[in-house]
């Protein structure tokens, strides 16, 4: 098992959502919303939803494309199979309202399939709500974003993905 290629980007869990999708993709839809409220990462075959369980931490999206993806670490605190096909080559890492984090180009457009995995998901969560009940009238702003910035726990959504086939024509594309 060899790795390809690998970009990370740390992004802002808008609505405690980041997504993943290409370039070109229409935006994500409900049914894979709920999806990834139970699975964590759910998507519509070109457009993954990341599900944080809070909405003010940064969180660190890690992309890894592999000759065969690995199987999630063990001490990953959860995985789920994924796939998602870019017709463009480029898959973005989206903030919902804040916009783009970065985006990564893909050694070739096509079908990608292997696994989603997460760590720090819930001590992130925790110091979160920890911090929350503690703010008081004397905190200002300044002082809340000093501590999202201090959080001990590091976040991380990984996808491990391997190439599987070329992009399906587009029946707009035959017409």
């Amino acid at each position: 098992m060899a790795l390809l290629a690998e970009h990370s980007v740390t992004a802002s869990p808008d609505r405690r959502v980041v997504e993943v999708y290409d370039a070109d993709a229409y935006p994500g839809d409900e049914a894979a919303m709920a999806a990834a409220e139970v699975q964590v990462v759910a998507g519509n075959g070109y457009h993954l939803h990341l599900l944080s369980l809070q909405a003010d931490i940064k969180v660190r999206v890690t992309i890894r494309l592999w000759d065969a993806p690995p199987k999630p670490p063990a001490d990953a605190e959860g995985h789920v199979p994924v796939s998602i096909e870019s017709v463009t080559g480029i898959l973005v890492v989206n903030q919902l309202t804040l916009g783009p984090a970065g985006e990564m180009t893909l050694p070739r457009p096509g079908a990608y399939e292997g696994y989603a995995w997460w760590t720090g998901r819930a001590a992130a969560s925790a110091y979160h709500d920890d911090i929350l009940s503690r703010i008081d009238a004397g905190w200002t702003p300044e002082l809340i974003l000093r501590a999202w910035g201090r959080c001990p726990a590091d976040e991380r959504y990984v996808l491990d993905l391997a190439f599987v086939r070329e992009s399906e024509p587009d029946d707009e594309d035959s017409n």
